[in-house]
């Protein structure tokens, strides 16, 4: 399978820049995701990869074939990528077996060949005794398989997916990501795929990238993303986290503004009197229970709880911190009044106030156990 090389991409609706200035490499094989919120240009750079929008300026190479350059644009016929729409996008009044031959006929394939194709295709996707069914007579999981098996009846170089698993209700949209990350693996062909639910990328990827306004944020290894967020929007968009404002005091120690306490920061060092922003995943901060001490290493914030709610696996609890309004959730029911918050130092990141945060997010502080 080749890889994919997209080199300076930028994408202008009018006055509107959509992409700016987007580079990435994706490797043989590799399962690559696009990941951001509505509107950063993660479907608008897969279109431009499919063909299905022109780039502004920039390049996009497919192994050895260079689809769009100075002076070269390859339509979508004439790029062999496999595509799945959010919508499915399935023909009515066909089969199954008469959507999978649609592009076999586009192309020219002999109709024994067709066939023999469109079997194995369906029976990748474990479908092969539904191919004489009409859409309609299917569920979502099953016209979701079918887009994929239609994608792949021709054997393309890439598989590009754009939110393919967004129309499937939360139970059947985790079985469809296990197997979807089982079939992409077995047959190992490089994937690129468009999605705003930070879980989905997370579990799929090899490597994801961060979208946020047109502009590449960060390109990492999922656990690379959620542990070590380049920006406290990346930190604010992939999984839960919490921010709290505060002054560098020290190289490594930031006096928060909600409480006054002093918090060790380990990693860059900032100067003193900087302000700066404290950000901590909900998992990494526990609640001390009564009557033990905190030890020596950590760092301890004191919090109110306001009210809990029972939510099956976990209690979930608003907090606050000095003038902040928290949220927390662990599994210990119960729990009122005043309690303490550790932390190892290890686990707070630190970020400028400069790297502003999306103005939806308040400064919480959500504990997860």
């Amino acid at each position: 399978m080749p890889e994919v090389k997209v080199a300076h991409l930028s994408k202008r609706f009018g006055d509107n820049a959509v992409l700016r200035d987007i580079s990435f490499t994706i490797a043989d094989g590799e399962f690559f995701t696009l990941l951001g919120p509505s509107g950063c240009g993660k479907s608008t750079t897969l279109a431009c990869i499919a063909g299905l929008e022109q780039p502004t300026s920039g390049s996009i190479a497919v192994g050895a074939a260079t689809f769009v350059d100075a002076g070269t644009f390859v339509p979508p016929e004439g790029r062999n990528l496999g595509m799945v729409f959010q919508s499915y996008a399935l023909w009515p009044h066909m089969t199954v077996a008469q959507n999978l031959a649609m592009p076999l006929k586009i192309r020219k394939v002999d109709r024994r060949e067709q066939d023999t194709l469109i079997t194995e295709a369906l029976g990748k996707v474990g479908l092969a005794e539904l191919r004489d069914r009409y859409p309609h007579q299917l569920s979502g999981g099953q016209q979701q398989r079918v887009a994929l098996a239609r994608a792949l009846v021709y054997s393309p170089g890439v598989l590009l997916l754009d939110e393919p698993l967004s129309n499937l209700d939360a139970k059947l949209r985790d079985q469809a990501r296990a197997w979807l990350k089982r079939l992409q693996t077995e047959l190992g062909i490089t994937t690129v795929y468009v999605t705003h639910d930070q879980e989905e990328a997370l579990a799929l990827s090899d490597r994801i990238a961060v979208m946020s306004k047109g502009d590449m944020v960060q390109i990492g290894a999922p656990e690379e993303i959620y542990e070590r967020p380049a920006t406290a929007e990346v930190a604010a968009f992939v999984g839960r986290c919490n921010f709290l404002t505060g002054t560098a005091t020290g190289p490594r120690e930031v006096r928060l503004d909600c409480t006054g306490q002093a918090v060790a920061v380990p990693g860059t060092a900032v100067t003193a009197g900087t302000r700066v922003t404290v950000a901590i995943r909900p998992e990494r901060l526990e609640i001390l229970p009564p009557g033990r001490t905190a030890p020596a290493d950590v760092n301890v914030l004191t919090a109110q709880v306001l009210t809990s709610s029972y939510v099956g696996a976990r209690h979930e609890y608003d907090l606050r911190l000095g003038d902040h309004v928290s949220e927390a959730e662990t599994s210990r029911p119960g729990l009122a009044g005043e309690v303490t918050l550790v932390a190892e130092p290890a686990a707070f990141l630190l970020y400028p106030t400069t790297d502003a945060l999306p103005q939806d997010v308040e400064a919480l502080i959500t504990i997860a156990q």
